[in-house]
């Protein structure tokens, strides 16, 4: 599942999201939109979230805390079935997400971007713990088209334009928490991996 993702999104191009849905945003500045080529499990990104009427851009680290001793952090949750209209819900904001064939390492790389737009959002859940720091995870569905040939799950992506609907969930949630039509994401290969 997406372990990895990339954030090339400029924070015009975020701004420009922002504006056409419409959503105040809590003062911020560029820095709140760090790049990075790779935010893997226990990395920190930038995660959109309500507040109030409007939205806030926040740093959290990819995965919530592990459940129990010894087991790993939680990094996708299952959106197949259930309902997330009393959770704490975000948006992951990026440019792309991997995901990974083959058994070697190095494995195959393959990189995942909207075809017709250089932002994208993931759904997911934050949390905070009892010390105040943020976390969050991604929520997974059944692959679409795209995704389907290389990995058996896929995240929930969103569109710029369903951002709002997610946090305010103004949609039903199985009309947001699903794969997207074929040839709505652009995919290539980035890193041959070993045979």
């Amino acid at each position: 599942m997406c372990n990895d993702y990339e954030q090339h999104v400029k924070y015009a191009e975020y701004q420009r999201a922002l504006a056409a849905l419409d959503l105040a945003a809590s003062a911020e500045d560029e820095t709140a939109l760090a790049l990075a080529d790779d935010i893997r499990i226990g990395d920190t990104g930038p995660v959109l979230r309500a507040r109030g009427n409007g939205v806030e851009l926040v740093p959290m680290r990819f995965g919530f805390p592990p459940p129990r001793p010894k087991a790993s952090p939680v990094f996708n949750f299952k959106s197949d079935g259930r309902s997330f209209a009393e959770s704490r819900r975000c948006v992951v904001v990026l440019s792309a997400f991997f995901e990974f064939t083959g058994t070697k390492y190095p494995k195959t790389k393959h990189r995942f971007a909207l075809a017709d737009s250089p932002v994208m959002g993931i759904a997911g859940l934050w949390s905070e713990d009892k010390d105040g720091a943020l976390s969050f995870t991604m929520l997974t569905t059944e692959p679409g088209p795209d995704v389907a040939p290389i990995h058996n799950r896929q995240v929930c992506v969103l569109r710029p334009e369903e951002w709002a609907a997610w946090l305010f969930l103004t949609e039903q949630e199985q009309d947001l928490l699903r794969p997207l039509p074929g040839g709505s994401l652009a995919v290539e290969v980035v890193r041959e991996g070993q045979k």
